[in-house]
């Protein structure tokens, strides 16, 4: 009992309800939302506790007993879920241990006729004795109570019968004790185990897989997604958890980590790639599959963890992003377009920023202090106040008063001007499409800006910093004090100048508090880190906390052709092998994580290719490498790989950093470009050179490096295949995302804002006016 009463205290929250009976029914809907009420018990007098009130509630928080679910379950003899009233049980209980065994015998239940009578009779007559019932009232209950085996008293108030009625052995039980307690004992006894790690309930989608292999949209639009409340019940989300965006897709509030955090991290799995070609290798397609073939093959909890995709590439040169084939989320059209307006957010957020530096630097360039300190500062009835975020800047001047007519003239220069260098603003505006004609622009020309001329530029808004801040942000908070950190360029004093110095920080998070929950969706059969292994090993991980426990890198035949040097033959083939796989596998291993190959297999592969990756892959170091065919037959496709990364996180990791965080810049770089990429050296641009003493002289030296360099080589140099060795790396400039946390060298000429192509993806993505289809997106 003390264990049990200590688990009460700790694990669950009983209310007792006893407020206007209008409110009955409102509370008990509140309540059943409320993950931190266990069980609720209604002591109410019975002419209030109507069926409408007690069905209000939830069968898992009704510790009374008394919905009509738990009644149904009670005559169905089902007792793993809900609940039997309390008081019943403990009737019964007593009955069951009388002296003289009560079997076939009769028990008279006089009194209430309310959901307690019923649940003793039930229970009475499910142990093999006879219920029968009677009224105080009743001109028999004297005989009765005299012929009966045993006697339970109902009802409220001082009730009892003359000894001198009770026939020699019989059972006289009154109901005068309320029991909850142990009922509410259970309900949190179970909300503990339901938080433990458990198999999923996920009732997979059946696949029926075409020959030939439709198109993805085909495909997609031939399964029909379960509803997103049923995918998110199944895999034990709470309804209050869950922020539904139409019938197949949801937001998940991140108060389920405060729920889950006492739980063990699963294994962390990172898909990565070797040097593509411009087509792409699939790495989403594998990652999907691979995810399909744990939960509806192996029956292993398991997510795939995607970026959406930006829309510039999609009406560019991609089409489309879901993955592929029977590998694919659905529905495709809703995750490649608008899903659920994260990168519509981060453009938003980014621009608001870009406006008020612009509108910042104009007001500044055309009012006096006194003025300027009147409009930041406005009286109000009167009374002038500073906002939080104000007296936030003020303390970071060292000015620590809060009352604005205290401040000295000098003061208030120093508060209202940010004096920013126009030269050294970093922050650029974006869009999420592919613009070449925006990469540099001219702002200012309008004549209401007076003289504020200056060139900027825009980048594709997933290169916002924004966007790096939403991939690391662990929670609303650590996201709030990013956004404040980002510095968005100089003051003529060479100080940096932040979004929190220009007040749009707080803003910034209003804007993204949505955009940092994640989405939910399911694929065709169930319901990824895109990223080069560099970046996710030093930076991700040194800002998560987590270890990855096995890389599967994606490679196709078709790939490491180019990177042999030509389109056919064997020989080719291996030449890629040894070169450009075998360069990635190392790079993983540089860290200490295991290595299992994923190749994409296409139907233009023969058995003798297939065969020789595999083997050469092993060889240069992969833990095991095997052929997926995940396109062509969905999850089962994967079994295969999904075994290879089971047994490769069952050995030991040995992870490690590739640099020490407090080495300086231009080591970092440096040491990035010789064991990474296999750079004889690097070589930085007079205005890198100035950019990182910069950097240095404000105190970022210690953050982490993120390259922004083409794909499509290990070098600088696309056309470069294979494995290039004896060049330089040019850093062209070096850029910094203060509040993301890291520092960015641009490598070559690498560009934040891609280009249309002659034929872009749009000639063919359509809408049909009838039927509202949308076609084209591969």
């Amino acid at each position: 009992p003390s264990m049990s009463i200590h688990l009460l205290q700790k694990m669950t929250m009983v209310l007792v309800v006893s407020a206007c009976m209008d409110l009955y029914g409102l509370i008990c809907l509140c309540l059943n939302e409320d993950p931190g009420v266990h069980g609720v018990c209604l002591q109410l007098p019975s002419s209030v506790l109507t069926s409408r009130v007690a069905n209000a509630l939830k069968p898992e928080k009704d510790v009374d007993g008394i919905t009509d679910l738990n009644m149904g379950r009670l005559v169905r003899g089902d007792f793993s879920k809900g609940f039997v009233p309390p008081v019943a049980s403990a009737v019964v209980d007593l009955l069951e241990k009388h002296d003289a065994p009560l079997e076939g015998k009769t028990v008279l239940l006089v009194g209430s006729e309310g959901p307690l009578g019923f649940a003793l009779q039930c229970l009475i007559e499910g142990s093999g004795m006879v219920a029968l019932k009677s009224q105080w009232s009743s001109a028999s209950l004297q005989r009765q109570v005299m012929e009966a085996n045993a006697v339970v008293l109902l009802g409220e108030g001082d009730i009892d019968v003359p000894p001198t009625w009770v026939r020699p052995g019989a059972a006289v039980i009154r109901c005068k004790l309320t029991l909850q307690t142990y009922n509410a004992v259970r309900s949190s006894s179970r909300w503990l185990q339901e938080q433990q790690y458990r198999p999923w309930q996920l009732r997979s989608l059946k696949l029926q897989t075409l020959t030939p292999v439709p198109s993805d949209i085909e495909i997609s639009r031939a399964q029909t997604p379960k509803p997103v409340t049923q995918l998110a019940e199944e895999i034990g989300l709470l309804p209050g958890e869950l922020e539904a965006y139409g019938r197949n897709k949801a937001k998940v509030r991140l108060s389920l980590l405060d729920r889950l955090h006492t739980q063990p991290d699963g294994n962390y799995v990172l898909v990565a790639g070797i040097t593509p070609t411009p087509l792409g290798e699939g790495k989403s397609t594998v990652t999907i599959g691979l995810v399909q073939a744990f939960s509806a093959h192996l029956k292993l909890n398991s997510f795939a963890c995607l970026r959406q995709p930006s829309q510039g590439p999609t009406f560019g040169v991609k089409g489309g992003a879901a993955g592929g084939g029977y590998a694919q989320v659905i529905p495709m059209e809703e995750f490649n377009l608008h899903l659920t307006g994260d990168i519509h957010a981060i453009t938003a957020a980014n621009n608001l920023v870009a406006a008020a530096v612009d509108a910042r630097m104009l007001h500044e360039a055309t009012q006096s202090d006194k003025a300027l300190f009147n409009r930041l500062v406005p009286s109000v009835n009167g009374v002038r106040k500073f906002s939080p975020i104000q007296i936030s800047r003020l303390q970071r001047l060292g000015i620590n008063k809060t009352e604005p007519t205290s401040l000295s003239p000098q003061e208030v220069s120093r508060f209202v001007r940010l004096d920013l260098d126009p030269s050294k603003i970093t922050w650029q505006r974006v869009v999420d499409t592919n613009d070449r004609f925006l990469r540099k622009i001219t702002v200012g020309q309008a004549s209401t800006e007076k003289g504020q001329i200056r060139e900027t530029g825009f980048d594709i808004a997933v290169a916002s910093e924004i966007m790096a801040i939403l991939a690391l942000a662990d929670s609303l908070e650590d996201m709030k004090n990013r956004l404040a950190r980002m510095v968005v360029g100089t003051s003529r004093r060479g100080q940096p100048v932040t979004a929190e110095d220009l007040g749009v920080s707080g803003a910034l998070a209003v804007l993204m508090k949505d955009a940092i929950k994640p989405t939910l969706m399911q694929t065709l059969e169930v319901r990824h880190e895109r990223i080069t292994l560099n970046k996710f090993f030093n930076i991700k991980c040194r800002a998560s906390g987590l270890r990855p426990n096995v890389v599967v890198l994606v490679a196709t035949v078709r790939a490491l052709k180019m990177h042999g040097g030509g389109p056919n033959n064997l020989s080719l083939v291996a030449d890629g092998c040894r070169s450009n796989l075998r360069k990635q596998i190392q790079i993983a291993q540089l860290f200490g994580v295991p290595v299992v190959v994923a190749l994409n297999v296409f139907k233009t592969d023969t058995l003798a290719e297939i065969d020789l990756v595999c083997q050469i892959a092993k060889e240069c170091g992969a833990s095991d490498a095997v052929p997926c065919h995940h396109w062509s037959q969905g999850g089962r496709g994967s079994v295969e790989l999904a075994k290879a990364v089971k047994e490769a996180v069952s050995r030991p990791n040995n992870f490690q950093f590739l640099y020490n965080i407090e080495m300086p810049i231009v080591e970092k770089i440096r040491t990035i470009a010789q064991k990474v990429y296999g750079a004889d050296d690097i070589e930085l641009s007079p205005e890198a050179k100035a950019k990182v003493d910069y950097y240095n002289q404000q105190g970022f030296g210690s953050l982490p490096i993120c390259m922004a360099k083409t794909h499509l080589s290990l070098s600088h140099m696309p056309d470069k295949k294979g494995a290039p060795t004896g060049f330089i790396l040019p850093i062209r400039d070096v850029r910094a995302s203060i509040g993301a946390g890291f520092i960015y060298p641009l490598v070559g000429t690498m560009s934040t804002m891609p280009g249309l192509p002659t034929r872009p993806c749009f000639y063919d993505i359509d809408l049909d006016p009838v039927t509202e289809e949308i076609t084209g997106l591969f």
